[in-house]
């Protein structure tokens, strides 16, 4: 029988300090790619929604949407849209203030569902897209921005904590749900 060894273990993924193995490096790398892909579409639909850009009706055009679909007051709710996913896009991509700006993606696209969710689950009607979005934005607020992100800089946000993920979704989770109640 052999004695228990009292060598001090490593977790799996690392070679060395916190993150510093070949899995922390991959890691950092596709939390790196997942904020950019979700946050350049955010932004994106922002700007369409702010600007008119990219074919997008502009403040105008998405205010006569969002009065259409039941949202009062469509301007400044495609205000509040427009910036949100403008401004929640860019803050993804730097990875500024995450479990925020993965908040503010989450809450926007909550509505986005469901305005859509009668449409059925497969596209062009369906959801599934919306739901993605809403599940790699939350995603994004529970397991942080990785190493490669602006919050590294800010001291309060240099070590992720999940606390943070979940109090910034829970907040997503009731401004949605305050948005949709006013939406009837």
């Amino acid at each position: 029988m052999t004695a228990p060894s009292t060598s001090p273990t490593r977790p799996l993924d690392t070679d060395g300090p916190a993150g510093a193995g070949p899995r922390g490096a991959g890691l950092d790398a596709g939390l790196l790619l997942l904020r950019i892909a979700v946050g350049a579409i955010m932004a994106a639909h922002g700007a369409q929604k702010l600007f008119g850009w990219f074919g997008g009706g502009g403040i105008d055009g998405t205010a006569q949407f969002f009065t259409s679909v039941g949202y009062p007051a469509g301007e400044a709710m495609a205000t509040v849209a427009a910036l949100t996913e403008t401004f929640g896009g860019l803050a993804l991509i730097l990875g500024l203030l995450t479990p925020l700006a993965a908040a503010a993606v989450t809450g926007t696209m909550i509505n986005a569902l469901a305005v859509k969710w009668n449409g059925g689950f497969f596209s062009p009607d369906g959801v599934e897209y919306e739901l993605l979005l809403v599940a790699a934005s939350a995603a994004l607020a529970l397991t942080g921005p990785g190493r490669l992100a602006a919050d590294r800089a800010l001291p309060p946000l240099r070590e992720h904590r999940t606390t943070h993920g979940v109090g910034a979704l829970a907040l997503a989770v009731i401004t949605a749900g305050v948005v949709l109640l006013l939406r009837g």
